[in-house]
C-alpha cells in the first residue's frame, strides 16, 4: 500500500552523491541495514536531504522499522510540506504502529490534494473503523467499492462498520460474499460467528464455526462459537471441552475460565468447577458473580467456609444481589447461625421485597425462635403474593397457634388443605388444635387418617392412644402405646400411660413393669404418685 521510491533510488544512482548511490546500491542487493547505515553518512557527504529522508524511510518500512519511518517522512515532510507521497507514507507507517488518529488525520491530508486516490480512502477507511467511528468509516468503503464493487478489502471493511452499527444481516451478506469468492477467507468466517451469536443463530454458528475449523484446527472464534452452540443446547460435556481447549489456548482470559467453570458447575464436576472459578478470580479480582458462583460450588462440596469467604467477598464488591445475600443467610443457616441469617434475610428483604423464599426463610426462622408475630407478618407477605402456597399457610397455622389465635390457626390450617389435601403437617396442626379444645373425637379423626395415610411417628401413635384411653377403647389404646414404644423405646410417658391401661384391663404385674421402667428414664415421674 506505501507509495514506492524505486524510479528514485534508481535516477539518485545515477545523480547523487557518492553515500546515497552506495546506499541505493547495498538496498538493489538487498543489504537493507548496510544501506541504512550508508544514508546516515549521505546528508553529511552532500547528497539532497530530501532524497536521503525518502530512501531511509522507504528501508525503515520495508524493514519493519516504523517507529525509524515515521521520524524519517516526518524529516521529510519538514522539508517539503506539500509532498503527497511523504503524507501517504506516513500514514501507513502511523496505521501499523496502531496510531490512528494520527494516521486518519495524514490520510485526510492526502486525499486532501488527490481526491481520487484509493488507497488513501482505503487506509483512511481502516484507521476510522478502529478508532471507532464506523459512521465515517462506511462512507470511505462506498466510495472505494462504487470504484472496485467487488473488491475483498474495501468489502470487507464496510461489513465490520455495518457489524459495528448493529447492522448486522447487511453486514452478515457482504461477508457471505467474501467467502463465497474466497473460500479460505477466515476473518470473515469469525466475524460471521460473532453474528450468529448475537442473532441467536445456532445453525448459522455451527455451520460457520466447522467450517472455520477445518481451515484452521484451533481457531478460537470456530471454538467459542461451538462451545456457545453447546451451552445454548444444554450439552455441558461438549462446552467443558470446548471451553478447555481455549483456556488452553489462552490461560490468561478471564471469560474463557469463567465459562469452563460454568460448563463444569453444570456437569456438578465442582472440583473442576471450583479451580475454574479461582483462577477466573484471580484475573479479575472484581467480578463479582464469579465469587458468587464459586460459593455455590463451594456450599456444594461442603466447604462452608470457603463457601462463606466467597459470598462475603461478592457482597463487598457487589452488596445487594438478592441471590448472593438469599445463599449466604442459607448457608449461615445451615451452620446454626439463625441470628446472622435473619440479618441477611432482612436486608435482602429491604432492597428486593418480591423474593418470595426469603420471606418464608425469614418467617420460618422467627417461627422456631418463638417470634409468633414477626413469623406472622413475614408468611403473610408469602400468602399475599401465592395464596395457594400450602407451607406457608401451615406456618402460619402454627404461629397462630404459638399466641392461642386457635381461630384464625384452624382457618390456615384448613386452607393448606384445600391447596393439598394429602398435607400430614396441615392434618396434624388441626388435630393439636382439637386436642386443645377437648374436641376428643374430631382430633381422633384427623389422627387416625394420618395413621391411613402411612404416618408412623411415636408421638402420633402416643397422642392418638391417649384419646383412645379417655374414650374408654383401652384395647386399641395398649396397642398404639406399643408401636409408640417400639418406634422409640426409651419413650417414658408412653410406658407410664401403657401402664395405666394395663392396670385398668386387670394386668397389674405388667403395669408396674412399666411404671418401673418409666421411672427409670424420668424420675419425676414419681412426682403425684401418692396424691397431695
Amino acid at each position: 500500500m506505501r507509495e514506492s521510491n524505486k524510479n528514485k533510488e534508481t535516477q539518485a544512482t545515477i545523480d547523487g552523491g557518492t553515500a546515497l548511490a552506495r546506499a541505493v546500491s547495498l538496498h538493489l542487493e538487498g543489504k537493507g541495514k548496510e544501506a541504512l547505515r550508508e544514508l546516515d553518512r549521505a546528508v553529511e557527504s552532500g547528497d539532497p536531504a530530501r532524497e536521503v529522508y525518502a530512501a531511509k524511510g522507504h528501508i525503515q518500512f520495508e524493514l519493519e522499522m516504523y517507529e525509524e519511518a515515521v521520524k524519517s517522512y516526518e524529516g521529510l515532510i519538514s522539508l517539503d510540506p506539500n509532498s503527497t507521497s511523504a503524507y501517504f507514507n506516513l500514514a501507513v507507517s502511523q496505521e501499523k504502529l496502531g496510531r490512528w488518529n494520527e494516521a486518519a488525520a495524514n490520510f485526510q491530508r492526502t486525499l486532501s490534494t488527490d481526491p481520487g486516490r484509493a488507497d488513501a480512502r482505503l487506509g483512511l477507511g481502516i484507521c476510522l473503523l478502529h478508532a471507532k467511528n464506523p459512521d465515517k468509516a462506511l462512507e470511505c468503503f462506498d466510495h472505494c467499492m462504487g470504484k472496485t464493487p467487488n473488491e475483498e478489502t474495501p468489502m470487507f471493511g464496510k461489513a465490520v462498520a455495518l457489524e459495528l452499527l448493529a447492522r448486522y444481516d447487511e453486514a452478515l451478506e457482504l461477508y457471505k460474499q467474501i467467502v463465497a469468492a474466497n473460500p479460505n477467507a477466515e476473518e470473515p468466517m469469525a466475524n460471521m460467528v460473532h453474528i450468529g451469536m448475537r442473532k441467536g443463530d445456532l445453525e448459522l454458528v455451527r455451520d460457520t464455526s466447522e467450517r472455520l475449523l477445518t481451515l484452521r484446527p484451533f481457531s478460537q472464534a470456530a471454538l467459542e462459537g461451538l462451545a456457545w452452540c453447546a451451552f445454548a443446547g444444554e450439552d455441558y460435556e461438549a462446552a467443558s471441552k470446548y471451553c478447555a481447549k481455549l483456556v488452553e489456548l489462552t490461560p490468561e482470559h478471564f471469560e474463557r475460565r469463567y465459562n469452563l467453570g460454568v460448563a463444569y458447575q453444570k456437569l456438578n464436576k465442582l472440583d473442576q468447577a471450583e479451580k475454574a472459578y479461582f483462577e477466573a478470580s484471580r484475573l479479575r479480582q472484581d467480578h463479582a458473580q464469579t465469587w458468587a458462583n464459586l460459593g455455590v460450588v463451594r456450599q456444594g462440596q461442603d466447604n462452608a467456609k470457603g463457601a462463606r469467604e466467597a459470598y462475603e467477598t461478592a457482597l463487598r464488591l457487589k452488596s445487594d444481589v438478592p441471590e448472593v445475600l438469599s445463599n449466604l443467610a442459607g448457608l449461615l443457616e445451615e451452620q446454626g447461625m439463625t441470628s446472622e441469617a435473619e440479618e441477611l434475610y432482612v436486608r435482602l428483604l429491604q432492597k428486593s421485597p418480591e423474593w418470595d423464599d426469603a420471606w418464608f426463610r425469614l418467617g420460618y426462622i422467627r417461627l422456631t425462635r418463638g417470634d409468633a408475630q414477626g413469623a406472622i407478618e413475614a408468611f403473610d407477605r408469602c400468602v399475599q403474593r401465592k395464596a395457594d402456597w400450602a407451607e406457608a399457610h401451615i406456618n402460619l397455622g402454627l404461629a397462630f397457634k404459638q399466641i392461642s389465635e386457635i381461630e384464625k390457626a384452624s382457618l390456615h390450617f384448613d386452607k393448606a388443605l384445600g391447596i393439598k389435601g394429602d398435607s400430614v403437617e396441615a392434618l396434624r396442626g388441626l388435630a393439636a388444635l382439637a386436642i386443645e379444645r377437648q374436641d376428643h373425637q374430631k382430633a381422633l379423626e384427623l389422627q387416625g387418617k394420618l395413621i391411613d395415610m402411612g404416618e408412623r411417628s411415636p408421638e402420633l401413635f402416643y397422642n392418638t392412644g391417649l384419646l383412645l384411653q379417655k374414650q374408654g377403647q383401652v384395647e386399641d389404646a395398649v396397642a398404639l402405646y406399643r408401636e409408640a414404644l417400639g418406634l422409640r423405646p426409651n419413650f417414658p410417658e408412653a410406658l407410664l400411660n401403657l401402664g395405666h391401661a394395663l392396670k385398668s384391663q386387670g394386668r397389674a404385674e405388667e403395669a408396674r413393669t412399666c411404671w418401673r421402667q418409666a421411672l427409670e428414664m424420668k424420675p419425676e415421674l414419681a412426682q403425684g404418685y401418692f396424691g397431695n
